[in-house]
């Protein structure tokens, strides 16, 4: 299976130099939009869409984006729970009304039939416990609003809960950025193979990590 990106084809036999071809001018053009004005708008939509459908992680643009305007760092992340708390939302509605229609082909993008089942009897056991729990870990939050919704949890707790999750993460990231943003984007610079290739791993683990929920 290969991948590519502007004239570079990529696989798993790709060499360092053929990985930085693609990685470097994908890092620049994330800087420049998240140094834009329509830069908030952006992470919000990201953060919506990544809550319920999107398969990219919000955190491809809200670490550079804390990057580029540090003093800014809580209110980006404020911006990123908003969006994911209403895309989480959106979630919840498709699993709820459109299941057969819409939340079953994206759950299946993922190969995670079996995972939304789980999540469905898990949610009358534990309830916002699952949600807490889930919304901190590299599973796709999406499963998880899609699950919800399937369920018919209800609607006030799992958006409280929703809150609690995603602004723990998103407020832990910006924080450290905030702090160590001069020597992070150093080494991200530096080692920008090296951080993509485990982020990508990271999001590889956790749709894998589906089959073991």
């Amino acid at each position: 299976m290969a991948f590519v990106y502007r004239g570079v084809r990529l696989s798993r036999r790709s060499s360092i130099s053929e990985i930085r071809q693609v990685f470097q001018p994908l890092y620049r053009r994330t800087l420049a939009l998240a140094a834009s004005r329509h830069a908030g708008w952006w992470l919000f939509g990201i953060a919506f869409a990544e809550a319920s459908f999107f398969p990219v992680p919000v955190d491809l643009l809200l670490i550079p984006m804390v990057l580029a305007q540090r003093e800014h760092a809580f209110r980006l992340a404020t911006i990123c729970t908003a969006g994911s708390v209403a895309g989480a939302l959106f979630g919840w509605i498709i699993g709820a009304f459109l299941l057969m229609h819409v939340a079953l082909p994206i759950v299946q993008f993922y190969h995670a039939e079996h995972s939304l089942a789980v999540l469905q009897e898990k949610f009358r056991h534990y309830g916002v416990m699952i949600i807490l729990l889930k919304g901190l870990t590299p599973i796709p939050f999406k499963i998880v609003t899609l699950a919800a919704g399937a369920s018919h949890f209800p609607i006030l707790p799992f958006l409280g809960a929703c809150l609690v999750t995603r602004a723990a993460r998103f407020f832990l990231v910006a924080g450290l950025l905030r702090l160590y943003g001069a020597s992070i984007r150093d080494f991200l610079e530096r080692r920008l193979t090296l951080v993509m290739t485990g982020f990508l791993f990271l999001v590889i683990a956790g749709i894998l990590a589906l089959r073991y929920l």
